[in-house]
């Protein structure tokens, strides 16, 4: 008996141990499956979905279940997408977009849905032409935190029943073709001019109201200044008036050669050499005076 007859014979002799033992491992690496944190398994029967395998060691009926679809569930980035769009004030913009999501429920995302990153960029570009439409340039571009808000919300809606959810949906930019860029420059400018007119207008105006007020001021001094001065008057005519009436005609005449006096001293004491004519009349009553005074004296 030889060696190959030798060899024949054990083989013969184990190999259903040999058969056994390899389905057995067969069966293990069939009914056990090793899922990655970063994905889940999606796990058909005879064609139909079975179950989700989550991460971690799964097992399953070998020969009967299989591993249909591997899906990620990392986060994704849509390429960044540009759509044209018409504000409501029939102004023509580019909106570049940019979207984030994730499959959370992969048995919705694998049996509703064949392209999901073309389905989601065609709800994103309808949504946000949508909204675009709904306002003017102006909030365009000063609102653009609220129009990110309800692009969100509505892509949320939309994309649920997929099993996605979307994490960031954001407007990077608005672009403007070069004629409205042209149109939008020239009434900055001239908004700015008009602005300019405006307040220069302004400041004219103000110098006018304080010019007023100042010369209403100067009269209102005036007329307080006169209306003492006419106090003091009334208030010495008073006096004098009183004087008269008690002491009588005397002393009236004693106040006017008073003023006569201080008169001639005011003239003599001007600088150079002057000339007076005097009437005759009034040598008389200055006479009358000084007696008044040397009386008085």
């Amino acid at each position: 008996m030889n060696v190959e007859d030798i060899l024949l014979s054990l083989i013969g002799e184990n190999a259903v141990l040999l058969i056994v033992a390899v389905l057995l491992v067969v069966t293990v690496l069939k009914g056990v499956k090793i899922v990655p944190q970063s994905q889940k398994f999606v796990i058909e029967r005879f064609g139909r979905l079975r179950s989700v395998l989550g991460p971690g060691i799964n097992l399953i009926v070998p020969f009967l279940d299989r591993v249909a679809h591997k899906i990620s569930i990392l986060e994704r980035q849509l390429p960044n997408a540009e759509q044209d769009a018409i504000t409501a004030d029939n102004v023509l913009v580019k909106v570049e977009t940019s979207v984030f999501y994730r499959i959370t429920e992969p048995e919705k995302t694998v049996y509703r849905i064949r392209d999901v990153d073309g389905a989601i960029a065609t709800t994103v570009a309808g949504i946000v032409r949508s909204e675009i439409g709904k306002i003017e340039l102006d909030q365009v571009q000063s609102n653009r935190s609220e129009l990110i808000g309800k692009v969100r919300e509505q892509v949320e809606m939309m994309v649920d029943d997929w099993g996605i959810e979307v994490t960031r949906a954001e407007v990077l930019d608005v672009n403007l073709d070069e004629a409205t860029r042209a149109a939008m420059l020239q009434q900055l400018n001239a908004e700015r001019a008009r602005r300019a007119a405006v307040t220069e207008a302004e400041g004219q105006k103000r110098a006018v109201e304080l010019a007023a007020d100042a010369e209403l001021y100067a009269a209102e001094q005036e007329a307080k200044a006169r209306r003492v001065s006419a106090d003091a008057e009334a208030y010495a005519t008073q006096v004098v008036a009183a004087a008269i009436a008690q002491n009588g005609l005397e002393a009236a005449q004693y106040q006017v050669a008073l003023k006569q006096v201080e008169a001639l001293q005011a003239l003599g004491q001007g600088t150079g050499k002057q000339t007076i004519v005097v009437p005759a009349q009034a040598l008389e009553a200055f006479g009358d005076a000084f007696k008044l005074l040397k009386g008085r004296g």
